[in-house]
């Protein structure tokens, strides 16, 4: 099933979202929670609420997962639908969800290293802040441009920044570049989905810093 949402996370962050529904569709068997729940990041990345909402049920049909219920939700808030998000939200306290905390983790010298959102717990926290301010200067001047978006809370527009680089995806490829040999390549894991965001970053950072990057998430 893992190579069949492969094929579906392909079509869908390439914005062909009804490509990637008739992929679906044309299974030999039905489609699990793992492929839908692909779908469904792909619809919140391109702002198809319709498409999306198709894909939680699907997934619900088959499992009530508090990770659907965040993606879905997500996907109205940024859409400006908050009506819509606050009866998404008041269904899961309801069904007693609870969203599990999201986290990244990268392996250097066989020791592990797991980081959360705005994580400053680790014993090198300092180098691995400053070399995210270093990188954001770096790849903002070959054009990056942060999609705040992606960013749920009410705040200013620097502010919403401030909180996408707190990810914690990005605050492990930070330390694994400044832990580990230019010529080795940087390997994250994250136990839920990247966001959009994360995912361009992670080109720049990778053309910036002349280093293969590889970010592995739950799909």
């Amino acid at each position: 099933m893992e190579h069949y949402a492969c094929m579906v996370d392909l079509l869908g962050w390439s914005g062909l979202l009804v490509e990637a529904m008739e992929f679906i569709n044309s299974m030999p068997f039905m489609a699990d929670a793992l492929v839908c729940r692909t779908l469904l990041g792909a619809c919140r990345v391109h702002g198809n609420t319709e498409l999306g909402k198709h894909a939680a049920e699907m997934i619900l049909e088959q499992e009530h997962d508090p990770a659907a219920y965040i993606l879905f939700s997500n996907l109205h808030a940024s859409a400006g639908q908050g009506r819509d998000v606050t009866k998404i939200r008041k269904g899961m306290k309801e069904k007693i969800l609870i969203k599990e905390a999201g986290y990244s983790w990268i392996e250097v010298e066989n020791m592990v290293h797991r980081f959360h959102v705005g994580d400053t717990s680790h014993p090198q926290a300092w180098e691995i802040y400053r070399e995210m301010d270093q990188l954001a200067s770096r790849i903002r001047e070959m054009g990056y441009i942060p999609d705040t978006n992606f960013v749920l809370h009410d705040v200013e527009e620097e502010q919403k920044e401030q909180f996408l680089f707190q990810h914690s995806e990005k605050i492990a490829v930070a330390y694994g570049i400044i832990s580990t040999t230019p010529l080795k390549p940087i390997r994250i894991f994250k136990n839920l989905h990247v966001c959009g965001d994360c995912h361009t970053i992670m080109k720049y950072i990778s053309m910036a810093t002349g280093r293969e990057i590889v970010v592995r998430d739950s799909n």
